[in-house]
């Protein structure tokens, strides 16, 4: 597999491997210097970032290689040039291509064209690279066997509820989305293609609209923001008074298990999406997933540069 466009490209083989290498890199973060050395990795965002800038320029540097960011407006995109193009001169350049961008075609027409690896670093449909830096923290908090936990996400069924019910179903685990109904549920699609996962691993998958029932006896509980970029603002009101049943509250925190956790995938709006006195409190990992987004896109970077990415078969 050259690229990483979707979680779902990951087989559960992949992301043992990733999670691994990742740990490796977490207790010895220049132990592979020479793998991109005297290379380049293009990162190419049209969305604003602060982990995802910070932990890709990082890794290509732990890796030896140097990257090279590029924002919307420092290509030809814009005026005329196509993605075809743009992918095959990106090609001649850099070792591998990092994308954070609105458009999950855009990703794709990148990796059908680009001879490099091309790496969805986000999109408004998926978000593989996240998942990984979850998964890696909920294996360093439960350990690799997570058989009876229950891993639950509320509130906006976006992007990330659709990677955490598919990365859930690739570990063969019991995954939860608890969402309002109608709009701002997951789309149909992403969840039946999870289940279609899971029906080959022995997960279980679940999207409910009862959140209180979704978190009751959870290991984990996730979530994200209410209003993400490029969101109608004309909608927000509306959105909010939909989602405002499924803000991580105390309460709610209450209802989950003895040990479990908080997560959240940051940028985070205290008083809105979770309470202050969670996402601060003890429960919460929040930094310790920040911090792994550096070590699992430096694990990605490794592997598919060495073209050691299978894929689903």
């Amino acid at each position: 597999m050259k690229d990483l466009l979707r979680t779902a490209d990951l087989s559960r083989d992949d992301v043992d491997m990733l999670l691994d290498t990742a740990a490796r890199f977490t207790t010895h973060p220049l132990h592979a210097t020479d793998a991109l050395a005297h290379q380049s990795v293009a990162i190419y965002m049209t969305k604003p970032s602060t982990r995802t800038r910070l932990a890709t320029e990082t890794a290509v540097a732990h890796l030896g290689g140097t990257p090279v960011f590029l924002r919307g407006d420092d290509l030809q995109l814009g005026r005329g040039e196509t993605i075809a193009d743009t992918a095959r001169i990106i090609s001649g350049y850099a070792s591998a291509l990092v994308v954070r961008t609105f458009k999950q075609s855009d990703v794709d027409q990148l990796g059908a064209h680009a001879s490099i690896p091309v790496i969805n670093a986000l999109t408004d449909d998926d978000h593989p690279t996240q998942l990984l830096a979850d998964w890696i923290t909920i294996r360093e908090v439960f350990g690799a066997d997570v058989s009876g936990r229950k891993f639950t996400y509320v509130g906006d069924g976006n992007n990330m509820a659709h990677a955490w019910l598919t990365m859930g179903a690739i570990m063969g685990a019991h995954v939860v989305a608890a969402t309002p109904a109608g709009k701002w549920a997951p789309d149909a699609a992403a969840v039946s293609a999870a289940q279609a996962i899971a029906a080959t691993t022995g997960a279980t998958i679940e999207v409910t609209n009862d959140v209180e029932a979704a978190v009751r006896g959870a290991s984990a509980i996730y979530t994200d923001v209410w209003m993400s970029m490029g969101d109608p603002e004309a909608e927000r009101t509306e959105k909010l008074a939909a989602l405002s049943p499924f803000a991580v509250t105390e309460k709610l925190m209450a209802l989950t298990a003895a040990d479990s956790i908080f997560m959240h995938c940051l940028p985070a709006h205290r008083g809105e999406e979770v309470e202050a006195a969670v996402i601060d409190g003890p429960k919460s990992v929040i930094w310790r997933e920040a911090y792994h987004r550096r070590t699992t896109i430096q694990a990605i970077l490794y592997h598919a540069v060495r073209g050691e990415l299978k894929g689903r078969l």
